[in-house]
């Protein structure tokens, strides 16, 4: 059965139809398909190279002449102004385990960085936007800035490969309660929704972070690249293997709280 559409900002109907059929797909298959492993490790089902093809196939026919990247298929940056960057199905190994925890990642760059994104989370029906200079809004509603917002949880997000900084500091009292979520876009924009108070990621691909790379600045998040900015990528770069280790927090101050740990996960590197 199809749910309603989500609401998407004015002129963007299409693209969030576009969505919306892949989501539902994704629902669909959820908890019904067996996974296998690419050559880096990762999951992968049939689900996300449907959604790859569909979203591929789908940006082609909505914005002729823009280039795209995604995770599936080409991970060249393409030689053209505008280009889209694409996770189909960001927590494959989420989705393949039955935890219904997942996203549906865009994002346009124009000029080497994003103008606009969309985060989709099928199982929640929820839908992230971002414009450049316009804000960000989900479901359809403007969000405000966490630091802006009261945050007394506390919780702090951490990847499976970043969480052995706790190894590296064994003295020092890590300032927050760690969540592991499994989705890395979703870590990432649970800062800039005022779920955690930071995020460290240690190998997110362009495709893990376009779209929250957006709604974190959008959103007034600080981010601090730590070895590679990706606002330096070249036309024609093969990014299959490249990484983009980011701490992101609420404000300044936590970002600073935060660093020593983002130090200790580059320390060698």
């Amino acid at each position: 059965m199809t749910t309603a559409a989500i609401r998407m900002p004015a002129g963007l109907d299409a693209l969030g139809q576009l969505l919306d059929r892949v989501a539902e797909r994704q629902r669909q298959d959820f908890g019904q398909l067996d996974s296998e492993a690419k050559a880096d490790g990762s999951l992968i089902t049939a689900c996300d190279r449907w959604s790859d093809a569909a979203l591929v196939d789908g940006l082609a026919e909505l914005y002729p002449g823009d280039g795209v990247l995604s995770e599936e298929g080409s991970q060249r940056v393409p030689n053209t102004q505008a280009y889209w960057v694409v996770d189909p199905l960001d927590g494959t190994t989420n989705f393949a385990a039955g935890i219904p925890y997942w996203a549906i990642s865009l994002a346009r760059f124009e000029n080497g960085v994003p103008v606009l994104a969309v985060l989709d989370v099928p199982h929640l029906r929820q839908r992230i936007v971002a414009i450049s200079g316009g804000g960000a809004w989900r479901k359809g509603k403007p969000l405000q800035a966490p630091s802006a917002r009261n945050q007394v949880a506390g919780c702090a997000s951490l990847c499976s490969r970043s969480i052995g900084v706790l190894q590296k500091l064994p003295h020092q009292r890590f300032p927050g309660k760690i969540r592991l979520l499994g989705v890395a876009s979703l870590n990432l924009v649970s800062v800039a929704m005022g779920q955690t108070i930071s995020a460290l990621e240690a190998t997110p691909k362009i495709w893990d972070l376009a779209a929250a790379w957006l709604v974190l600045q959008e959103l007034h998040c600080p981010m601090r690249w730590l070895l590679r900015d990706p606002a330096s990528l070249q036309p024609g770069e093969d990014l299959a293997d490249t990484n983009f280790p980011v701490l992101a927090a609420r404000d300044q101050r936590t970002l600073e709280t935060f660093q020593p740990w983002a130090d200790a996960l580059i320390a060698g590197a």
